[in-house]
């Protein structure tokens, strides 16, 4: 997917909202247990359920690792059913991999070819030759970890090399890299403050921006320091939208939380 194609799925859809599918046993409804492929079934049910309410997915790859060769299946399986009946879907592998030289490359063969997903969440901390291999991908994007919505970003990422802090020393190199148009970038909703000196150095490139919802950050604040003229944005959401029941209306339920984030994005989007 291109980004002018993903630019044109958020004016149809009126919407930026990407759904998590951080599928964990313990927290679907039990009904669904008793399914060959429990994992799938549920995915399958939220996709269903909100497909037309998002512009993407992000399973993130620790939840599926979990349970062995078995979860690798059900990630298979949940790509494969995105791909081939919501083509239209930016799908995102939030692996958070990163290796020197033919290691990535392999990692990118690993989720851009043989998974076929549009994109990957990637750790730039070992620098230029670990993140260059994934920009080598046409049509795939590469979303670097910038400035993370956790506590712990403080102990590294908000540190000064000089008189820069490291996040933006990330900011600056990467734009460097070749292939750097293919790049996208990680922006906690939690560090909306951050936003006015991000969108200074990466003015125009997307921001895949976790922490909405479950983990109290603001959508406006968000959007009012770091919306482009292109949006520019895509908020995840999780468990804030694939846990709002555990009961066999887990569905609909996940509807209703997409549908109000959608509802409060349009809004935004037609202040534009």
């Amino acid at each position: 997917m291109t980004t002018q194609e993903l630019v044109s799925q958020i004016h149809k859809k009126k919407s930026f909202l990407v759904v998590g599918l951080d599928t964990d046993l313990d927290k679907i409804p039990k009904h669904l247990l008793k399914e060959e492929d429990p994992i799938f079934e549920f995915n399958k049910a939220i996709i269903d359920a909100t497909q037309d309410l998002c512009v993407g997915y992000k399973p993130n790859i620790a939840f599926y690792e979990a349970y062995g060769l078995e979860g690798w299946k059900s990630l298979e399986k949940t790509i494969n059913y995105l791909n081939d009946n919501y083509p239209e879907q930016f799908t995102i592998a939030d692996a958070k991999r990163g290796d020197i030289g033919n290691t990535s490359t392999r990692y990118a063969k690993a989720f851009f070819e043989t998974l076929n997903f549009d994109s990957i969440t990637i750790a730039p901390y070992m620098g230029r030759d670990s993140v260059e291999p994934f920009l080598a991908f046409e049509g795939k994007h590469t979303i670097v970890l910038a400035l993370t919505s956790n506590k712990g970003a403080f102990d590294f990422q908000t540190q000064k090399i000089g008189n820069q802090e490291v996040y933006k020393k990330v900011l600056e190199t990467s734009k460097t890299y070749e292939n750097s148009d293919r790049l996208m970038y990680v922006v906690g909703a939690t560090k909306a403050e951050y936003l006015t000196d991000i969108r200074a150095i990466i003015p125009e490139s997307f921001l895949l921006v976790p922490g909405v919802g479950a983990q109290g950050g603001s959508l406006e604040e968000v959007c009012k320091y770091g919306m482009t003229k292109d949006i520019g944005l895509l908020v995840n959401s999780s468990r804030g939208i694939i846990y709002k029941s555990q009961e066999e209306d887990f569905a609909q339920a996940a509807r209703e939380a997409a549908k109000s984030m959608q509802e409060a994005m349009q809004a935004i989007l037609q202040t534009l």
